[in-house]
């Protein structure tokens, strides 16, 4: 018995914030995503400024986040403060998926993030502020699986400083996300039942019930994380792999998000691994790749790799994320790629300010403007963009522009560039799979 009681305290030393596991099926669990922009009904160039202006706003917030935890690393004290609030960054929706919490369950809508970990909701507990929302809000009181998680347990050391206001003696834990346009959600952690799909009943998940909550998501009613955090939708499922195919951009699909041994790709699927995670809590949830160059046509773009890469502090670097719509380059990257690009299309430069695109061309007929192939070199794996998923076209203005944006600090790969490719998360290997799919078919 003594034997069994060092090894758990070994154990606990090790991992120190242990989460509840629960599981999937074994033949996994699939769900239909659907575009905030779909149901609010945007289309043509307000669709394409939307998706712009969220990619700026996005990508600000992400690189605020890394500032803040270079920041914290080089506090001449040495010590973390209790913030009040952090920058977080997925106020914006992209993406939103259906499912339901509670017993008897209640239907939500939540948006998807791969570059977060926390679940929540807006709760009526009483809920002192909250946003409108397509549906009822969820009442802990009315379900009969709801109980809130102490301050001293695992799963909310887990939660971690700066997110967690939790201090001892107190029975529940708190926590405050402010996002970066202001919004934000304030409440506390507990667990519930949670329903994917038609029949898929999870136990004992972690999620934040918020209370108190300004600003909105698009249309949702919280919020899922995906990202690589232990409070993480797919942390808590115990799953390995999770997968997603994005439909293209003007198409009002749903896109399928596999989750457990449905997320499966063919054997001709390309792979690039993961690259470490800095140490900073902030971002650990992000999935950081490796993308070594970029060729527009047939040459490679004198681009420094050292441009794309981590620094030892944890600067820089590219993230794939399902929360941006348009990939943000490295502004010195992005130089080089638009002069390039502009050289092959051979066609005057035209304002794309009304669509929030910085390298248009005037033309006719968009759609039918030549335009050279890119492609995208990760370690270990070439990712080739189809036309449609790198240009944006404004036939009554009459403008061709490269769905791309300029960011100062990091990079990160967007939805608009993974749209008709089926995109795995191997969580077990560390890696990263893509293959072209027809999205909208699987």
């Amino acid at each position: 018995m003594a034997f069994e009681i060092s090894i758990l305290l070994s154990l606990l030393v090790l991992f120190p914030y242990v989460v509840a596991v629960s599981c999937v099926p074994k033949r996994g669990v699939r769900l239909e995503l659907t575009r905030a922009d779909d149901r609010a009904g945007y289309a043509g160039a307000e669709r394409v400024r939307r998706a712009a202006d969220r990619s700026h706003r996005r990508v600000n917030c992400l690189v605020g986040e890394v500032a803040s935890s270079s920041m914290e690393r080089i506090r001449s004290d040495g010590g973390r403060a209790m913030a009040a609030a952090v920058s977080v960054h997925a106020s914006t929706a992209t993406y939103l998926v259906e499912l339901a919490i509670g017993t008897p369950p209640l239907p939500l809508t939540a948006v998807l993030d791969t570059g977060s970990d926390l679940i929540w909701t807006q709760c009526d507990a009483p809920c002192r502020r909250c946003f409108p929302q397509p549906g009822p809000l969820y009442a802990p009181g009315r379900s009969a699986t709801y109980a809130n998680v102490s301050c001293l347990s695992p799963m909310c050391q887990a939660l971690q400083i700066p997110w967690s206001r939790c201090s001892a003696p107190e029975p529940g834990c708190a926590y405050y996300y402010s996002y970066g346009d202001g919004s934000s959600t304030d409440g506390v952690l507990a667990i519930e039942t949670i329903t994917l799909g038609s029949d898929t009943t999870v136990r004992d998940v972690a999620f934040g019930c918020g209370t108190d909550n300004l600003g909105g998501t698009d249309n949702s009613s919280g919020l899922v994380g995906m990202g690589r955090g232990p409070l993480s939708l797919a942390s808590q499922l115990g799953i390995s792999r999770f997968s997603y195919c994005f439909t293209p951009f003007n198409a009002s699909m749903a896109s399928p998000l596999f989750l457990g041994s449905s997320a499966s790709l063919s054997s001709d699927a390309k792979s690039t691994p993961f690259t470490p995670n800095p140490s900073g809590v902030r971002r650990s949830s992000y999935y950081y790749l490796s993308l070594e160059g970029i060729t527009v046509g047939e040459t490679m773009l004198p681009i420094d790799p050292a441009v794309f890469q981590l620094t030892p502090m944890g600067d820089g670097g590219l993230i794939i994320d399902s929360g941006t719509t348009f990939t943000a380059l490295e502004e010195r990257a992005f130089v080089v790629l638009a002069r390039a690009f502009a050289a092959r299309v051979q066609l005057p430069l035209a304002s794309g300010a009304h669509l929030g695109l910085s390298l248009c061309f005037a033309a006719a007929a968009p759609e039918a403007v030549d335009v050279p192939q890119l492609v995208f070199h990760f370690d270990g794996a070439d990712m080739e963009l189809r036309r449609q998923s790198y240009m944006v076209e404004d036939p009554i203005a009459g403008v061709a522009c490269l769905g791309m944006v300029s960011a100062r600090g990091m990079s990160v790969l967007g939805s608009m560039q993974q749209q008709n490719m089926h995109v795995l998360y191997d969580l077990h290997r560390g890696v990263l799979s893509f293959e072209p799919a027809k999205c909208g078919e699987l």
